[in-house]
């Protein structure tokens, strides 16, 4: 049994997003919702947001499951697409480029039977 949940567009750039699916990835779901809870960094919140969704598509596709067996079997973070913006610069240089870094979050559940 397997639920997934996807988050397109999300306004962080993956480096600092995987910092924190690192820390969930592989726990149990009640644990990993309680690390995110109190996790300061500013995807926790979102990315709890997703864990609480894929968590409800599992138990939406196999009513009962017993959540002390749900574990975080994957977690990706892609790069999305960047928005380019500028800002004034020196004389010479005129423009500097900044991206704004966009990601795609993926979260898989699974159950572990025994």
């Amino acid at each position: 049994m397997e639920a997934r949940a996807k988050l397109r567009y999300y306004r962080s750039s993956p480096r600092k997003v995987r910092l924190v699916a690192d820390m969930v990835r592989g726990q149990q779901v009640t644990r990993a919702l309680s690390t995110l809870q109190l996790t300061d960094k500013y995807a926790a919140r979102d990315l709890e947001k997703l864990v609480r969704s894929a968590l409800a598509n599992l138990e939406q596709s196999n009513p009962g499951v017993d959540e002390g067996k749900v574990f975080v079997t994957k977690i990706t973070v892609d790069q999305g697409p960047s928005l380019k913006r500028g800002r004034p610069a020196s004389k010479w240089v005129r423009w500097h480029r900044i991206l704004k870094r966009m990601c795609h979050i993926t979260v898989e559940l699974g159950v572990r039977e025994g």
